[in-house]
């Protein structure tokens, strides 16, 4: 039985590229970009031109590029160098949304018991805010707006450039957690007004373990772990050197051919969409077109999206019901909850993610099979046969 990987938003296989440019790092060419001799510089070229490559995928100057672990280390060290930044100036106010990662999320909770002020945006039934909003919020000791490009389960791409503008007529900090868009959608910090940006190669067929901020030069960055100088002495410890590799070359290869690789997924999508949306009592989650090209977010009546997946699974189709981070969670998405959905219709989500090697012939095969379970499933439901017989009003 062949695997359908629909999964991609959770983390993508590494392209071939990304392995070919990450090789020699792992072997021949080993040594510590810090170190001085020979092997050490060869190392240390690598890491230059990688942070150059990926500068420039961006639209900015390589030293404004510092690695990290991934996206949540990326996302805390912008958001507490930002309310630092603030703080010494008497502004310990923040304004975010309620359905942001909980990268961002977590780490404004735990700005909040220091004493911060934080404004959660409330967040449309179709996924999105406007930069109206975000202007209304903004307050003379406001000392960060932090609003992710395009949401992790949902898929709707927020009008970034908009609110970076509103932003940077008030002269407020802005960050954006841009992890599901880079490499998938045109990304340039310049045009959209962006001066603190998160990003993870695995998202985009690069390696697992590594990822990057962008900070734009003048703002001061808090040192997020201590011991040596690397990353200018804001991030300590031996840089990643083949997983840097790797990211370059799967964002430069991601960028090269997105125009092409976008026209090809939204056709899979929706065709994805339309199929699905033929299942009785069913729902699209988030702004149809302001979404990501490979982004299927779904819900269905009388069912658990748990079982869903499961049956799915069975099948061979890799899928989720959300943020991978919280797969372990019972509780339905705190996503699909600020969007408005009541918790029985949230408990019934499905996400499909695509990539570039998806097929017509994948997305047969799940319009054949989800139909299919889902109709198992709510035979086997009490309160699928309690909203049948009109003991309960349908909500979808």
């Amino acid at each position: 039985m062949k695997t359908i990987y629909v999964d991609n938003a959770a983390t993508t296989a590494m392209s071939d590229t990304a392995i070919k440019a990450m090789t020699p790092y792992l072997k021949e060419v080993y040594g510590n970009p810090s170190s001085l001799h020979t092997v050490g510089q060869v190392a240390k070229e690598a890491l230059d031109k990688a942070r150059a490559d990926i500068a420039k995928c961006l639209n900015c100057e390589a030293r404004e590029i510092y690695f990290t672990s991934g996206g949540s280390e990326a996302d805390n060290q912008a958001i507490r160098s930002a309310a630092a930044n603030g703080a010494r100036k008497g502004k310990k106010h923040i304004v975010s949304t309620a359905f942001e990662h909980h990268a961002v999320l977590h780490t404004l909770k735990k700005l909040e018991k220091e004493g911060y002020e934080v404004t959660y945006l409330p967040v449309h039934s179709d996924g999105l805010i406007t930069a109206e909003e975000v202007a209304a919020a903004i307050r003379p000791d406001t000392a960060l707006v932090t609003v992710m490009y395009a949401n992790n389960e949902v898929g709707t791409v927020l009008p970034v450039r908009e609110i970076g503008a509103v932003c940077k007529k008030a002269g407020v900090t802005f960050h954006t957690d841009a992890v599901q868009a880079v490499g998938h959608i045109p990304v340039d910090v310049q045009a959209d007004n962006v001066d603190m940006l998160s990003i993870s190669a695995h998202k985009f067929h690069g390696a697992k373990g590594v990822g990057a901020l962008y900070c734009r030069r003048g703002i001061p960055l808090n040192t997020f772990i201590e011991g040596g100088a690397q990353e200018r002495n804001k991030r300590a410890g031996t840089e990643n050197i083949a997983g840097v590799a790797s990211m370059a070359a799967a964002l430069k290869e991601a960028c090269d051919n997105m125009s092409a690789n976008a026209n090809k997924l939204i056709k899979l999508r929706d065709e994805l969409i339309d199929g699905l949306l033929k299942i009785p009592h069913s729902k699209l989650n988030g702004d149809r077109k302001n979404r990501l090209p490979a982004n299927v977010n779904m819900c269905f009546e009388g069912i658990e999206g748990e079982g869903l997946l499961l049956l799915l699974d069975a099948r061979g189709i890799c899928a989720s019901s959300g943020s991978a981070c919280t797969s372990g969670s019972l509780d339905p998405s705190h996503v699909l909850l600020a969007l408005g959905l009541p918790h029985e219709v949230a408990h019934g989500s499905l996400r499909l993610s695509l990539s570039e090697s998806n097929t017509e012939q994948d997305v047969k095969t799940i319009l054949k099979a989800v139909p299919e379970v889902v109709a198992y499933l709510r035979n086997m439901s009490p309160v699928w046969e309690e909203l049948e017989k009109g003991e309960r009003p349908h909500l979808i």
